[in-house]
């Protein structure tokens, strides 16, 4: 099974390019720092309401992610809000990031492609080779969206991060976003850290917008 960190890194993931939709980098990597702290709040190891957020069990899992996330809890002592502690995890969603890609290469879901742009710029492509998750994922959600079936955590979760990053359309339609805009919000207020993620995102969009205009 995947993390929360491979599963919104895939969502994320445009197959057709290769490449990774576009998102303002700072908001991309709360996104990625929230999805390993929703994984560790699952796992019970930190426990979070209106008021702060707890480390419960700092024994590490044997996630290389999930274990530096720890680490930075315990280094931050104490009991904190979720929104602080986005904070100072975030900074690490660019490495969260390489190693979610490793994994994902690890496991044969995506490959490497290496180029130069005008023989100047280097890029790196990920094309997808087993996009079985990729669809599956989607499915599920969409399923979920559209219907009263009751949710599973894990779903939840997923749905607060997609509804965070504004990727709802890679899931619905222009017209089922807007049929379901009320079921989106009951699902997110479920999960107190995804409220955190949201607004953290929400922040550095309308930040990124007031900077550069038409964003």
């Amino acid at each position: 099974m995947l993390g929360f960190v491979e599963e919104i890194l895939l969502l994320q993931l445009d197959d057709s390019q290769g490449k990774f939709v576009n998102l303002p980098l700072s908001a991309a990597d709360v996104v990625l720092a929230g999805a390993a702290l929703m994984e560790l709040a699952l796992a019970n190891r930190v426990d979070c309401d209106l008021e702060q957020l707890v480390l419960v069990d700092p024994t590490p899992t044997g996630d290389d992610i999930l274990d530096d996330v720890l680490k930075h809890l315990g280094e931050a002592g104490g009991e904190v809000t979720a929104d602080a502690v986005l904070e100072r995890i975030s900074v690490n969603g660019e490495k969260y990031q390489e190693m979610a890609l490793k994994r994902l290469i690890a496991k044969g879901i995506l490959r490497v492609e290496n180029g130069r742009f005008l023989w100047v710029f280097h890029t790196r492509r990920y094309p997808v080779v087993d996009d079985s998750e990729q669809r599956e994922v989607r499915a599920r959600l969409r399923q979920l969206l559209l219907t009263d079936e009751i949710p599973d955590p894990r779903d939840v979760v997923l749905i607060c991060l997609i509804d965070a990053c504004g990727l709802l359309g890679l899931v619905l339609s222009p017209d089922e976003i807007a049929q379901t805009q009320t079921r989106v919000e009951q699902l997110s207020r479920l999960d107190l850290i995804g409220q955190a993620v949201t607004k953290a995102v929400a922040e550095i969009r309308f930040i990124v917008r007031a900077a550069a205009p038409g964003y």
